[in-house]
């Protein structure tokens, strides 16, 4: 029996179409009809697919739409998280492996590849990659071929992949953090997945549909929005795109109780991290210090949909990186933070 799968995959059972009702994909905006109209157009046919755009942006729900409006659609969609691969593992979760590949490779396991054979393969945050497991995908892009780790045999399969990333692949590629045959082979097709301050007209739409659904998760009557809070909503930038607003306004829900909804706090702009020590010290203990309290207010808990990396906006990877730049532990502060 394979081992089970890792809690970074999301394998839906054969034949389910994967939920892209989301608020996600809500927009009557010229930015967000040129997006969702490049997508219709490459659903149909089996071109791999780039998706690029900022964090929070929507990106697995667009590779999403794309699945459910293909001819794949009856067959499973396989989203893998690149960023939550193990280093060590990448090739055994992407590829599989065979008993006894390695210490601890107590059973034979299919690989992502395989398990959507006939279906989609989605990586996210696909510029993550280290460059071996780059050429190992290319191969697999190529030919449709490859091995499990320990074994000899070679596997055919026929998966569509949709990558997507936040990074600029063009920039790695210059400085060769990625390679260029495999940027070319996965960018047939890319698009863009607009920030929502493009996309600002969207807003209320949004809005309204994240309440609905988040009212209905927390057993709660939908608070009427008022006409003050969505000009707040209008005038604010969203540096984490519709996740922020999904956080924001299911804080403002919990805090409201009902009726009227009211922020919980007021919005500030996401602070960047500090380029240089002496100029922006006080940035940086701000930044700091706001992390903190919101770790200690989620018991330290950084994953999960209660978690402080979903409260802050954040991937839980990249608020593991913030806490190890500004030093930040649970003994804090009793620890010399690392900054410097």
């Amino acid at each position: 029996m394979s081992a089970p799968s890792p809690p970074y995959l999301s394998l839906p059972d054969a034949g389910r179409v994967p939920d892209i009702d989301q608020p996600d994909l809500v927009g009557t905006s010229a930015a967000f009809r040129l997006m969702r109209s490049r997508l219709e157009q490459v659903a149909s046919t089996d071109a791999t697919v780039l998706l690029l755009g900022e964090t929070g942006t929507g990106k697995t729900v667009a590779a999403s739409l794309v699945h459910t409006l293909s001819a794949r659609r009856r067959s499973r969609f396989v989203a893998v998280d690149c960023t939550a691969l193990p280093p060590t593992l990448i090739e055994s979760e992407l590829f599989g492996r065979e008993r006894g590949a390695f210490t601890d490779a107590h059973t034979t396991q299919a690989g992502r590849f395989e398990i959507a054979n006939g279906g989609t393969l989605f990586l996210d945050e696909v510029g993550d990659l280290p460059i071996d497991a780059q050429s190992k995908l290319l191969r697999v892009l190529q030919y449709r071929e490859f091995e499990r780790l320990g074994s000899p045999r070679t596997i055919h399969v026929d998966v569509r992949v949709i990558a997507a990333t936040n990074r600029d692949l063009t920039e790695d590629v210059r400085v060769g953090r990625f390679r260029r045959d495999l940027f070319y082979r996965l960018s047939v097709f890319p698009v863009t997945v607009p920030p929502l301050r493009h996309r600002r007209g969207d807003i209320p739409a949004l809005a309204e549909r994240t309440l609905v659904r988040l009212s209905q998760r927390h057993r709660r009557d939908t608070p009427e929005l008022p006409r003050e809070l969505l000009d707040t909503l209008l005038a604010y930038d969203w540096p984490g795109n519709v996740r922020e607003l999904e956080n924001v306004l299911e804080r403002a829900l919990i805090v409201s109780g009902g009726g009227r909804l009211q922020l919980a706090a007021p919005l500030a702009e996401e602070i960047e991290e500090p380029v240089s020590r002496g100029a922006t010290q006080n940035f940086t203990d701000i930044q700091r210090s706001h992390i903190v309290q919101v770790l200690e207010a989620r018991r330290w808990r950084v994953e999960g949909a209660n978690g402080a990396a979903a409260a802050l906006g954040l991937r839980p990877s990249t608020l593991r990186s913030r806490m190890r730049k500004l030093g930040i532990s649970r003994e804090w502060p009793a620890r010399t933070p690392a900054y410097t």
